[in-house]
């Protein structure tokens, strides 16, 4: 309910009180009348009635008369409608009209109209005939007869029914209101037109630093009040100036800022409330918005910050609208393309940059953004100068507060100068490959080429064995059998060249391979002594891989193994650790051991520490190169006459 309701409704009970008034002032002249008039009446009931219904007729409230002991003896016809009772059939006494709650209350009135002769403004709930329950207003007064005695009382009742229920919606309406008020985040301050203080809450007074309850200030002028709480702001005289200022005026006023001496920043609101022409009083709100301008101060400095890097980073910013139309662009997308902003403002994009096909790469990534994707792609483009380059973009949907999608934010990277690289490696891959290919093709028919005259000269130093058998002395023979070690020697360092040559180069599919089947098929073919024993502590993974040449990377370290066990009772264990994106193996023996300053140089190719006949120094070197080749790694750790294990990952 808002205050022009409240003032029409209070203006309404002033009339209906009026009303009552006026009638409760003929009632009293009605009763001298009818005092003057019961003396020369003989039977003054009778009599009075009759003259009781000619003055009462027209009176729009019910009018009653009963006797002493409460039974009424006269309705009139407003009297009738109210209660519904037709008093000539039906036999009806008071206390069958009083509402049960209100009887006791009832009772005393009655009481003191007997003893006073009159009561004034007694309300009270009464039953109709219909037992429906209502409110009425009554004065009453005692008739005499001609002695001045009590006979009768009479009483005129008004049905206030309606107007106790607008009054108990008033009063919950106020006291909501109130409740409002006193909880309301700002504090309030309502001044009459007087400017004394007829309204005030809690917030404010906390605001203020007042140190009492909202209704102490009751009445206050705020004028004074003001004076004395001018010292909690940091300037004073200029907090009263601009009060007297906004008093004078007269008008609305919203968001005057105070600084308080304590940091507190308040927003002043001033509203005067006029009903028709005629001031009312005027309304003061006061917020704190300290936090709200402190937020605001720290963004706008976030903001300058981040216009700041905007405008001097290296990558170009372009925001354009859903119809890719350019609303803003920074300095370096103006580097990069040639264009000044002007240039830009309001052109579309697409229809700018793009060659080769690319208006409709951006029309697609358009509709992206719309759908709110986002994403990178690269584009070919010419710039204002006509210089052809490549920009790889990252587009973002922009949004509005809505959570609309109202256009699109792209960050530009020149890569030309990676794309000029990119095509170079792509060159220099593809001569590689083929120069990968001319060399393996090489390194076969060299191998075919150098095995062929080792097999002369092998097959000739059989022969002359053969021819000779009987004739050569010791010496000859142990000669012809260093050749042979010799020849055998070669063969087997042509064969592991061409094995180191060929890892790595030949194009194999991955597959998944079981390690732990493949070892137990290893260990059957391979030659181990009775005295060495292959212990496994874990189960072999499965990973992806090339078969073979996982089975040469264990075939040549469990060879290795074996080969240098110079125990009694030989020991080989292999085991494995699951770590996040590798497996790690490790094969250890307890034979030999390896000096530490040879720990890196053994993976290298022709390095053998041992010179056995049977040793070419590239098997650890095919080792190496086989985990390369599966993304891992490979080390050792060994101690001289204890052992050595050595270390490989492989990736999952």
């Amino acid at each position: 309910m808002d205050q022009d309701q409240v003032e029409i409704l209070k203006r309404a009970l002033k009339r209906e009180k009026n009303a009552r008034k006026a009638a409760e002032k003929i009632l009293e002249e009605k009763s001298r009348e009818l005092y003057f008039t019961s003396q020369k009446l003989e039977n003054l009931l009778d009599e009075k009635s009759s003259e009781l219904q000619g003055v009462f007729e027209n009176i729009v409230d019910a009018y009653v008369v009963m006797d002493l002991n409460g039974k009424i003896l006269k309705f009139n016809e407003a009297a009738t409608k109210l209660f519904g009772y037709d008093i000539d059939r039906d036999d009806v006494r008071v206390a069958k009209l009083i509402y049960k709650d209100d009887f006791q209350y009832a009772e005393e009135c009655f009481k003191n109209l007997l003893s006073k002769g009159f009561f004034k403004d007694f309300e009270t709930r009464v039953y109709t005939k219909s037992k429906e329950v209502k409110w009425v207003h009554i004065n009453g007064s005692i008739v005499f007869d001609k002695n001045n005695k009590p006979v009768a009382a009479q009483g005129i009742v008004r049905d206030i029914t309606e107007e106790r229920a607008s009054e108990e919606k008033l009063i919950e309406s106020e006291s909501r209101l109130a409740t409002l008020v006193l909880n309301l985040e700002s504090g309030i301050i309502l001044e009459d037109e007087n400017r004394n203080i007829v309204l005030t809450n809690t917030k404010f007074c906390e605001l203020f630093k007042i140190n009492a309850q909202p209704s102490d200030l009751y009445g206050m002028d705020c004028a004074s009040a003001s004076e004395k709480n001018k010292v909690l702001f940091k300037n004073p005289e200029a907090f009263i100036q601009r009060m007297h200022a906004i008093d004078k005026a007269k008008e609305i006023v919203i968001g005057d800022e105070l600084e308080m001496v304590d940091g507190t920043i308040l927003e002043r609101n001033y509203m005067p409330i006029n009903i028709g022409e005629k001031s009312k009083g005027f309304l003061w709100t006061f917020t704190d918005v300290t936090l709200k301008r402190t937020y605001r101060k720290r963004l706008e400095a976030q903001k300058q910050k981040y216009y700041s890097i905007i405008a001097n980073m290296h990558l170009g910013l372009v925001e354009v609208n859903n119809d890719d139309e350019i609303l803003m662009i920074n300095q370096s997308f103006s580097e990069m393309s040639g264009y000044q902003e002007e240039e830009l403002l309001g052109k579309r994009g697409g229809e700018i940059f793009p060659v080769e096909g690319g208006s409709e790469l951006i029309e697609i990534e358009n509709k992206k953004r719309q759908k709110g994707e986002s994403n990178s792609y690269e584009l070919k483009v010419k710039t204002k100068q006509g210089d052809i380059r490549y920009w790889l973009i990252s587009g973002a949907p922009n949004f509005n507060l809505n959570g609309d999608v109202v256009g699109s934010i792209g960050v530009h990277l020149d890569i030309t100068e990676l794309k000029e690289l990119e095509l170079q490696k792509e060159k220099l891959l593809g001569k590689l490959e083929k120069s990968n290919d001319e060399l393996q093709e090489y390194a076969h028919i060299v191998s075919h080429d150098l095995k062929s005259p080792l097999r002369s000269i092998d097959a000739l130093v059989s022969w002359l064995k053969e021819d000779n058998k009987g004739k050569l002395d010791d010496m000859s023979l142990k000669n012809f059998e260093l050749i042979e070690a010799t020849l055998e020697k070669m063969e087997q360092l042509i064969t592991d060249v061409l094995d180191y040559s060929s890892v790595g180069t030949e194009r194999t599919e991955t597959e998944d391979v079981d390690l732990d089947k493949l070892l137990k098929d290893l260990t059957t073919i391979l030659y181990i002594p009775e005295h060495i024993n292959i212990n496994t502590l874990h189960p072999l993974p499965i990973i992806k891989g090339d078969a073979i040449k996982l089975q040469q990377l264990f075939q040549n370290l469990i060879s290795n193994a074996v080969k240098f066990i110079d125990k009694e009772k030989g020991l080989i264990t292999i085991d494995v650790e699951d770590l996040k994106s590798h497996y790690k193996f490790s094969i250890q023996d307890n034979g030999i051991g390896i000096e530490k300053q040879f720990h890196d140089k053994i993976f290298k190719i022709f390095h053998a520490l041992n010179k056995s006949k049977d040793s070419t120094g590239i098997g650890l070197s095919i080792v190496k190169k086989i985990v390369d080749l599966h993304e891992g790694q490979i080390w050792l750790e060994s101690q001289l006459t204890v052992g050595t294990t050595f270390y490989f990952t492989l990736k999952k």
